[in-house]
């Protein structure tokens, strides 16, 4: 089928030569407690004068509902490496307040925890994905929180579990083990990192009717030598690896520029430096395919987006930042990478769905807008589980 886009331009698609699908999980989410992601954004709480459903926001909800999200990750980030899931669960006014010391040292009521997320993903009716605290935590944590989110049997966790309401397991789709390792993770080597997947990995079990696939924690951008050592040392026992890019408009991170007070050169270095994930996902995926050539290892790029400075007279912690038609298009050529490379690329969670870097939704008080980046999300849904055809382009010079 060929299409004359001008008279010296002609665009030919194979409608026989599609082989891969676009998974509907390239289209995820990511929320952190962080600035106010969570707290404000996601959730009020049940006595709140903001209107709200069992205490998640509303208008939130029912945004993110019609958004029709496959996937949400939690609870971080690097929040994740310091949370504690015990921390979360039983009544609300007797969980205990912790600090939060990634994000502005503030204090932490834990009001929204383990059950808080896993209902809000069934009312969503997308997959959750745990990041599970391999920094500061323990295997035996880990084993625990599975047994009390996954199992039906009768057995301490799942126990626990029924004794503060949920009779029920919930249906958990995918584990990351721990986040940014190399970083606010723990700092660690890839080898160290690689042994300890592998020892957290073996005791991650199934239980009952439900299938966890597991995530290792990738590098960001440019370490291909990260991802060359976990995928030699540690791919028999993942299902996954993934992978973080921040598009950087500015000089640096030290200089990242305004998310709105930018010229036409700012304007579309941010769109060049989005569109430089394809080199860098061409490279991690060169050495996937000579470790997993039969492609059985999903890449994930469980955090992505642009980050610009945050908004003045905002809590920088915070990590609050305004939304422009630039951010669609960045939204929108991301999605376009990711689609091609949808042979390996199997997930990918915008940072973050509300409040926070890209959010697709901003909230102040009671009120809440959808930001451009929301719409470039409305505008690709479509594409979910959709067949990639090969196209070429013809340009007469």
């Amino acid at each position: 089928m060929a299409f004359p886009l001008l008279a010296q331009n002609v665009l030919t698609i194979d409608a026989t030569q599609g082989k891969h699908r676009i998974s509907k999980y390239i289209y995820g989410h990511f929320a952190e407690h962080l600035g106010g992601c969570i707290y404000g954004g996601i959730w009020v709480g049940p006595d709140s004068k903001i209107p709200n459903i069992q205490g998640y926001r509303k208008d939130v909800f029912e945004a993110l509902k019609a958004l029709e999200i496959p996937v949400l990750r939690w609870p971080g980030g690097c929040y994740a490496d310091i949370y504690h899931w015990k921390d979360g669960i039983g009544p609300r006014e007797k969980r205990p307040k912790t600090k939060n010391v990634f994000w502005g040292g503030v204090i932490e009521d834990n009001s929204f925890g383990t059950h808080e997320f896993l209902n809000f993903c069934e009312m969503l009716g997308c997959d959750p994905y745990v990041a599970v605290n391999v920094g500061s935590g323990s295997i035996l944590e880990m084993i625990e929180w599975i047994q009390y989110m996954t199992s039906d049997e009768n057995i301490p966790m799942a126990n626990l579990r029924r004794a503060n309401g949920r009779k029920e397991p919930w249906n958990v789709r995918f584990i990351g083990i721990g986040n940014e390792s190399w970083g606010c993770g723990g700092n660690m080597t890839p080898e160290h990192y690689a042994d300890l997947f592998k020892n957290y990995a073996t005791y991650a079990r199934q239980y009952g009717g439900n299938r966890l696939q597991l995530v290792a924690c990738g590098s960001y951008a440019d370490n291909l030598n990260w991802t060359q050592v976990v995928m030699e040392n540690a791919h028999r026992l993942m299902d996954h690896i993934s992978l973080h890019y921040y598009t950087i408009a500015g000089e640096g991170w030290h200089a990242k520029s305004s998310a709105t007070g930018f010229g036409e050169g700012l304007y579309f270095n941010g769109l060049k430096k989005a569109s430089e994930i394809d080199g860098y996902l061409a490279g991690h995926c060169a050495i996937m395919d000579k470790i997993d050539p039969e492609k059985k290892i999903g890449l994930l790029v469980d955090e992505w987006g642009i980050w610009t400075d945050v908004e003045p007279g905002t809590n920088p912690a915070f990590l609050f930042q305004q939304n422009s038609m630039r951010d669609a298009l960045i939204a929108s050529l991301t999605f376009d990478v990711f689609n091609r490379r949808c042979d390996r690329i199997q997930m990918a969670n915008i940072a973050q769905t509300v409040n926070v870097l890209q959010a697709v939704i901003l909230t102040q008080g009671n009120k809440m807008i959808k930001t451009p980046t929301y719409y470039a999300f409305e505008l690709y849904k479509k594409h979910k589980q959709s067949l990639l055809l090969p196209g070429v382009l013809s340009c007469e010079s």
